[in-house]
C-alpha cells in the first residue's frame, strides 16, 4: 500500500505491485504529485462557502487521537487543506477536500475544530451515535504512473446510503 486511509474512511487508494514501483509513487507523494480529493458530510451550514484550513496538529500516539495545537507546540506539524461546500441540505453540508498534507486523522481533526464536524464521527464528533459511519470518503486520485510516463486517475463513489443519498457526489 503506497498511501492509507483512517480505518472507518471508504474510498480510492493506490497498491502497487513491486517495491519499486511503491518507492517511486511514495517519492511523489512526497513530492505532493499526489492529487487526492475526499467528500465529507459535515454538520451544519458554513458562512465560508470555500478557504483553506492551515492549523498545526499534534498527535497522541497512546489515545490515538489528533488535535489542534499552538504551532510552537513540541511534536506538532503544520496540516493544510483546501474545501469547497458542493451542496447543503437541511442540517448538513457536502464538502469537497484537497489536501496539501497528509497528517493522521487531518480532514477529521481540521474540519471538527472550524465548527463542521463529520457525521458519524464517532472520535470528533460529539453528537455522532454509536453504530453511524463516518462520512468521509476518498473519491479521486490522481498520480503519475510508475513505468508509464502517463497519469492515473481513480474514481470512487461514496455507496448511496444515508446521509451520502441526500447528495448528488460528483468529481
Amino acid at each position: 500500500m503506497v498511501h492509507r486511509l483512517d480505518r472507518p474512511v471508504g474510498g480510492a487508494v493506490v497498491f502497487a505491485k513491486t517495491s519499486k514501483a511503491a518507492a517511486r509513487l511514495s517519492n511523489e507523494i512526497r513530492l505532493q504529485n499526489f492529487d487526492r480529493q475526499y467528500h465529507a458530510v459535515v454538520e451544519n451550514h458554513l458562512e465560508q462557502k470555500k478557504g483553506t484550513l492551515t492549523n498545526h496538529l499534534f498527535k497522541d500516539e497512546k489515545k490515538n487521537i489528533s488535535k489542534v495545537v499552538h504551532k510552537n507546540h513540541r511534536g506538532s506539524k503544520m496540516a493544510k487543506l483546501d474545501y469547497e461546500m458542493v451542496a447543503e441540505n437541511n442540517n448538513y453540508s457536502l464538502v469537497k477536500v484537497k489536501l496539501h498534507t497528509g497528517r493522521s486523522h487531518q480532514i477529521r481533526v481540521q474540519l471538527s475544530h472550524f465548527g463542521h464536524p463529520l457525521f458519524g464521527d464517532q472520535k470528533y464528533n460529539k453528537s455522532a451515535k454509536v453504530g453511524q459511519q463516518i462520512a468521509l470518503y476518498s473519491t479521486y486520485l490522481r498520480i503519475k504512473h510508475p513505468t508509464k510516463d502517463e497519469y492515473v486517475e481513480v474514481f470512487c463513489k461514496p455507496p448511496e446510503t444515508f446521509p451520502w443519498s441526500d447528495f448528488d457526489v460528483s468529481y
